[in-house]
């Protein structure tokens, strides 16, 4: 646990005990802190009294005496579409109102780094898709280069809960816009922008808020090498933004997959599937992703340029992080080879919730048995008709099934209901060399909990495929 500086004997509001923030409330009673904490559920608050914390409604004017600063969960607003009313409590106040990124920031640095040889590094990932693998494959690309890692954030631990910083250690953090709009400090060794499609636009207020939220993270944090994705506009804004240098990029190294980059600064792209990186003018490094099984489809492979040009911003060689690529087993629920039957290969794209995520999915395979359906997003799967002739079949569940089978048109399709039945429909239709994918361009919420519960039912109902078969 990294214990949170700079409120040693005074009182701080801890607003949502989630996973969060009740270790936020840890981490502010190990610094000597006196958290006094509030979530609009009772059985989180139930959990925060049973650890010994004080509760307090937090939304009630007379509770605030005394209380200087209010640290606030990430799902909860501060803004748009409203304030929370705690949050208002706050300003009304005069408390600053800040988060656990925010505290991290303060209190990762100590003074025992004066003896380290080396001064741990923090590398922070935002983007709208493609965060969670970018950070899963630069943490175990370190790893495999034998440095010391921890992975936190939106992804692995809470970033209070990691360890207090070590010799020549790195940290890896994912990081939402939710984080990134409101930590109150922000100082990123090296911070990677992936891209940026619209989503969260209530919370934001908006796309140019949403964009706004994820720049932060550069323009306040002022990284000492920023990786930023140039295939939509806002990344390509954001590098003219950064460059101190037009004619070497510094310290900006661009990214892309699909489109060769050109000029005497430093890049990182994937065309035809093989990643280059060029400097001065001249490539200096190259190898074949296509192979690689842990990260298939383009998107992968724009998410394996960022983490290259992080192993290089770090003093990695080529090969190493080649070899650390090759070995990566692929982020669980994300288009993840899960299994080959008899020539079949079943993926686990569960946590492609939405079509533009589902779209990556279906862009990186063929002959492809489709499982969808779920609690539709606006929009639905309009936009992912231009793909169905990557599509076989396609294998319709939950609550959106009725309405997607009146989308899909002429695609072969057919309601399952169940992912128990899509999976055996899919599994008796397949062919050796084609692939099953349940990407289901939904929420989860009509029939599992989380995409976590739903990825894990596809894995166990392909495993008692297996079996049968061996």
């Amino acid at each position: 646990m990294i214990p949170v500086r700079g409120y040693a004997e005074r009182k701080v509001a801890v607003l949502g005990l989630g996973r969060s923030g009740l270790t936020t409330a840890r981490a502010l009673a190990a610094g000597d802190a006196i958290p006094i904490c509030w979530d609009d559920g009772e059985v989180a608050r139930a959990a925060a009294q049973a650890e010994g914390f004080a509760i307090a409604d937090l939304t009630r004017d007379n509770v605030w005496d005394g209380i200087g600063a209010l640290i606030t969960s990430p799902g909860i607003p501060h803004l748009y579409p409203a304030p929370h009313p705690a949050i208002e409590q706050a300003w009304r106040h005069d408390a600053v109102v800040d988060n656990d990124i925010g505290l991290f920031f303060r209190s990762f640095a100590t003074p025992d780094w004066d003896e380290f040889e080396r001064p741990p590094r923090v590398v922070c990932v935002t983007g709208s898709n493609g965060k969670s693998t970018t950070t899963a494959l630069i943490a175990h690309i370190l790893q495999a280069a034998g440095m010391s890692v921890q992975m936190g954030g939106n992804i692995g631990r809470g970033v209070l809960d990691l360890d207090p910083g070590r010799d020549g250690g790195v940290v890896v953090l994912e990081l939402s816009s939710y984080q990134t709009e409101l930590a109150r400090a922000l100082s990123p060794d090296i911070a990677v922008f992936t891209n940026l499609s619209p989503d969260h636009l209530d919370r934001h207020g908006g796309m140019g808020g949403y964009f706004a939220a994820k720049r932060r993270l550069f323009a306040e944090g002022g990284p000492e090498r920023s990786i930023i994705g140039v295939d939509e506009v806002e990344g390509r804004y954001l590098v003219q933004q950064l460059r101190e240098e037009a004619a070497t990029g510094d310290p900006v190294i661009r990214v892309s997959s699909g489109q060769r980059l050109t000029g005497d600064d430093w890049s990182v792209f994937a065309r035809k599937g093989h990643l280059a990186e060029w400097r001065k003018g001249r490539q200096v490094a190259s190898f074949d992703l296509r192979d690689i099984a842990g990260l298939p489809g383009a998107h992968n492979h724009q998410n394996a340029c960022a983490a290259f040009a992080v192993g290089r911003a770090l003093g990695l060689g080529p090969r190493q992080i080649e070899g650390g690529m090759r070995s990566y087993p692929g982020l669980r629920h994300r288009c993840q080879v899960i299994a080959t039957i008899d020539g079949v290969r079943y993926v686990n794209d569960s946590k492609a919730t939405n079509a533009d995520a589902a779209a990556q999915a279906l862009l990186a395979f063929d002959n492809i048995h489709w499982i969808a359906g779920g609690v539709a997003k606006a929009g639905g799967i309009e936009a992912l008709l231009p793909l169905m002739d990557r599509v076989s079949s396609a294998y319709l569940i939950g609550e959106a099934a009725q309405n997607f089978a009146g989308s899909l048109g002429a695609c072969p399709h057919r309601i399952s209901s169940t992912l128990d039945q899509a999976v055996a429909q899919a599994h008796a239709a397949a062919k050796s060399g084609d692939t099953v994918l349940l990407a289901p361009a939904c929420a989860s919420f009509d029939q599992f909990a989380s995409f976590e519960a739903r990825g894990e039912a596809f894995e166990a109902l392909v495993a008692k495929l297996q079996a049968r078969t061996t």
